[in-house]
């Protein structure tokens, strides 16, 4: 970091000199913006939207897109490696206790991190189609609190189901 910048050798004596603040680094708590991924209150799918939807915001996307990160020898790649933590942090504070102990890897990076998640999500989907489809049709209204309880529920099962990529119709949700 103690190496000048180009506009720094290149700006005149008595200009004043303006260093650009990446948008990520601006982001003091990323949980007001990305709720906490736990699987049931908050699915997998609308985590990823979210996500992706700050990362594009802040301009990180490409930290979790699968975008390669820069050689070694660039002279981006300090600055993009920096980055990429931000990111992994953003990552593991948005993920319930029990995620974050099995994403958690010493030497990691932010998509090696997304990539973990989603094979946690998506992995097994032929039998988690089949749970989720078993309790999406037996589900009764008798064994609920309340009718907005019910439907509460039918609304994150489909939502868990849609995360499996088997969507429920909304013809089978009561809105």
């Amino acid at each position: 970091m103690g190496d000048k910048s180009i506009d720094q050798i290149n700006a005149k004596p008595n200009e004043k000199l303006v260093i650009a603040l990446h948008p990520a680094y601006t982001v003091t708590n990323i949980q007001t913006k990305v709720r906490i991924l736990d699987g049931t209150k908050v699915t997998y799918s609308s985590w990823v939207k979210l996500f992706t939807l700050h990362a594009r915001g802040y301009k990180v996307l490409r930290h979790i897109d699968g975008t390669p990160s820069p050689p070694k020898e660039d002279p981006t790649y300090e600055a993009w490696e920096e980055l990429d933590a931000v990111v992994l942090q953003w990552i593991y504070e948005t993920v319930s206790d029990e995620l974050f102990v099995r994403v958690l890897k010493t030497e990691s990076n932010a998509r090696e991190a997304w990539v973990r998640i989603s094979k946690l999500f998506l992995n097994n989907k032929g039998s988690r189609v089949a749970t989720l489809e078993h309790e999406f049709s037996n589900l009764k209204l008798k064994a609920m609190p309340s009718l907005e309880a019910y439907c509460q529920r039918l609304r994150e099962l489909a939502d868990m189901l849609d995360d499996v990529e088997s969507p429920v119709p909304e013809s089978r949700l009561i809105i």
